[in-house]
């Protein structure tokens, strides 16, 4: 048992270090002191604070919540890192720095304002869902991080479900998932009802169990990619039983645009994972790539590269050229990987733009559901 708690406090996904999203104390900062701001939606199933610096808690709401809140990123940022204070100062020169929160009263307030944005934004929307021990905090924090390293110019949309944000909290954390399916199928069609005309999905780690979940509901009620606006889905660290994966996408069927998953078989947070479910398999630590790919699944193997954390858990987000690749996904579409010749010219590009070099574009293995058929084909 002692071993086995010693796996978990190592298998998180995020830095559990209690902290509210609005500081107390304000440091007055310089325009040329901050390199961007952006405006943050939230539809989350956690229940209001009672601080009200924290905005949502880790408790389940089973209805829907709305707000939205502006982030600054200082100018000092290094792609891939989000720069926190380690108390409550609010210093954007040197810090992520969240200003107020504004809560809608309902989802018709919600919508409308998203649909402002939306329109200002080319009519694009991304719809980020994270992972196993997430304080609501960090999560809006990731989403900015993400959304600024990309390049994304459309709307960022974070939804939230009630993890616990600690790492004993793993089945209450599954099971808050499970209840959040519904929401998240919900939050699909708000974000279209404002008005967006291509919807990107990016899950991370046990966000993507909600995420699958919510698009094989999708697919149950004949509209399984909102009415055509669904865009890229990207299915980074999945914390989901290959077993499950399989299921849910026989349910969804083949997509019309192939999934783009990003697995590492060094992830120490799935290994963790696999053992407390009977030593079974994660998606996002699978060896079978070919496998994965059938399902209609692009799936890209960055075993190799390196993180920003040392579980290898946050490589989406927190190594600067595959964020950078994650940006060229969201803004270029299904052309990225038409074919690998291709997709090694931009890597390579990628990284020489960042510093890198060319091996570390290298270190990132292909496998598409077109090659698997091919194989089969040949055979």
């Amino acid at each position: 048992m002692a071993a086995l708690l010693l796996c978990v406090a190592v298998a998180g996904c995020v830095n559990t270090q209690a902290q509210v999203l609005i500081g107390t104390e304000l440091v007055s900062s310089t325009q040329s002191e901050i390199a961007a701001e952006h405006r943050i939606f939230v539809a989350t199933t956690r229940a209001r604070s009672e601080n009200p610096r924290e905005v949502f808690d880790n408790s389940r709401s089973l209805s829907l919540s709305f707000a939205r809140t502006d982030v600054t990123v200082p100018a000092i940022h290094t792609a891939g890192a989000i720069e926190r204070p380690k108390s409550g100062l609010r210093d954007p020169a040197r810090f992520f720095t969240a200003s107020e929160v504004a809560t809608y009263d309902g989802e018709d307030a919600f919508v409308a304002d998203l649909a402002a944005t939306i329109k200002a934004r080319g009519g694009r929307a991304l719809v980020f869902i994270h992972g196993y021990n997430t304080r609501f905090d960090d999560a809006v924090y990731r989403l900015t991080q993400l959304a600024h390293d990309a390049g994304y110019d459309g709307a960022p949309v974070l939804f939230t479900w009630a993890s616990g944000g600690r790492t004993v909290d793993y089945i209450y954390d599954r099971d808050s998932a499970t209840v959040a399916r519904d929401a998240l199928e919900r939050t699909l069609r708000l974000v279209e009802e404002a008005g967006a005309s291509r919807i990107d999905i990016i899950a991370h780690s046990m966000g993507n169990w909600v995420t699958l979940e919510a698009l094989r509901q999708l697919a149950i009620t004949g509209d399984r990619d909102i009415d055509g606006k669904l865009g890229d889905v990207v299915l980074a660290s999945p914390d989901v039983d290959v077993d499950v994966f399989k299921s849910q996408m026989k349910r969804y069927g083949i997509p019309d645009k192939p999934f783009f998953l990003m697995l590492s078989r060094n992830d120490r947070a799935l290994n963790i994972s696999g053992i407390i479910a009977g030593n079974r398999p994660r998606l996002g630590e699978y060896t079978n790539d070919a496998e994965i790919a059938s399902y209609g699944v692009i799936v890209a193997d960055v075993t190799a590269l390196e993180a920003g954390d040392r579980t290898n858990h946050t490589k989406f987000a927190d190594n600067p050229l595959l964020v950078r690749l994650l940006g060229e996904r969201l803004r270029q579409g299904d052309r990225l990987t038409e074919t690998r010749d291709n997709l090694a010219e931009r890597l390579n590009s990628l990284a020489t733009g960042i510093g890198q070099t060319a091996a570390s574009a290298a270190d990132i293995v292909i496998t598409t559901p077109v090659e698997v058929l091919e194989t089969v084909t040949r055979q």
